[in-house]
């Protein structure tokens, strides 16, 4: 007998690729230009020339030092550069051994779950969230909790966080910005977060850990500032990626950093390499742990995103459209114009506006808007979500 788990995940589609995989195949029959596809978050900017620049450099050398095996933590060197560049900028004191390094974001969060998390453990999380979550905290058999959002500034609700929190608590996810909502969790909240976590901690006689998702951390605007959560709280493990801030999502290329002032750190060092292990990651891909180092405080343009997002918000908001203003990352979350957001979306479809509706992110009746997109396809879509609202109305 297979996997049932397995099988039952491997055979339907994360609702985001269904409907990216619709969208392909709806552009092959009409043409690209005719169909305005929100649903997935692929970074449209171009990475920075710096990428360009080091990728070509790199090449220059052996290819028995650029294509080979590093160390199952990473290169020394790209961890050393990387903690001295996190040093710098949040007044941490990191050195390579803190730095562990990986294959995106994805393998960040799945490798911290898999190190602290044991079967009926609790992790909790705050709707919306990131749909994935699901899967690695299910996957070792331990169970996802999610706290509804505080409404409506979409912040967390420290007094539904306290009542969900029990003695089998192993770890907290915390995205911000966040996947789907571009909200940034203020600073106050943060600290009641923290201090609630450590009050927890203390009463249950074991460390709360907290996991931070930060994939969009240098995607803001406005002049907002995200809190670096390890200046907050010891027991928090970073998982980063360059997928957003470099445009790099293909090549699966961050880290994650284990503070040594992290509760059990001489026990949770070696587990995370050994979740590592087990999750098959036998290093992160070494030319793009180069690349990362020299590229290591670069990112690609978010002044095009902001663009994208003040278009985009200004225009739903002024055809009717209920929308979470967002502070960071590159999605927009909209009200939908039913209570079924799927419905809504299928609706949608018809006037080839291809949005993710919200129900896999533990948040109902809202629909995801990816708006890493050409400039032109927001403005070509204005008059498709106009003909969509009219039919509410």
């Amino acid at each position: 007998m297979i996997s049932e788990e397995c099988y039952e995940l491997g055979s339907k589609s994360s609702v985001i690729r269904e409907i990216f995989s619709f969208g392909l195949k709806r552009k092959a029959e009409i043409g690209a230009d005719r169909v305005y596809d929100f649903s997935l978050g692929n970074p449209s900017i171009p990475a920075p020339d710096s990428v360009k620049k080091a990728i070509l450099e790199l090449m220059e050398q052996p290819a028995e030092v650029i294509h080979a095996y590093s160390p199952a933590p990473g290169d020394a060197g790209v961890r050393k550069t990387i903690a001295e560049s996190l040093n710098r900028r949040f007044g941490e004191s990191f050195t390579a051994e803190n730095i562990f390094m990986t294959c995106g974001a994805a393998a960040s969060l799945n490798i911290c779950i898999k190190a602290l998390g044991n079967p009926g453990d609790e992790f909790i999380t705050f709707a919306p969230f990131f749909p994935e979550y699901r899967c690695w905290v299910e996957g070792i058999g331990a169970e996802l909790k999610a706290v509804p959002p505080r409404l409506p500034d979409f912040q967390i609700d420290l007094e539904a966080l306290e009542k969900t929190i029990t003695s089998k608590t192993k770890a907290v996810i915390v995205n911000s910005p966040n996947n789907p909502s571009g909200v940034v969790y203020t600073e106050e909240v943060l600290k009641g977060l923290t201090g609630l976590l450590k009050k927890k901690s203390d009463e249950y006689g074991g460390p709360i850990y907290l996991i931070t998702d930060e994939p969009y951390r240098e995607i803001v605007y406005d002049g907002v500032t995200v809190p670096y959560l390890t200046k907050y709280y010891d027991n928090t493990l970073v998982c980063y990626s360059y997928s957003k801030s470099l445009s790099l999502p293909g090549e699966r290329i961050g880290y994650i950093v284990i503070p040594e002032r992290l509760a059990d750190y001489n026990r949770v060092s070696p587990a995370v390499a050994g979740a590592a292990r087990v999750l098959g990651f036998v290093c992160a891909p070494s030319l793009f742990q180069y690349v990362a180092a020299r590229c290591v405080e670069d990112t690609g343009d978010i002044e095009a995103y902001k663009n994208n997002r003040d278009l985009l918000l200004e225009g739903l908001t002024r055809l009717g459209y209920t929308c979470v203003p967002p502070q960071g990352a590159f999605y927009l979350f909209v009200k939908a114009l039913e209570e079924d957001a799927n419905a809504f979306c299928e609706r949608a479809k018809k006037y080839d506006l291809l949005l993710v509706p919200s129900d896999d992110f533990g948040c109902p009746g809202y629909v995801r808007i990816a708006y890493c997109v050409a400039e032109k396809t927001i403005m070509n879509a204005m008059p498709a979500f106009e003909k969509l609202m009219r039919e509410y109305h």
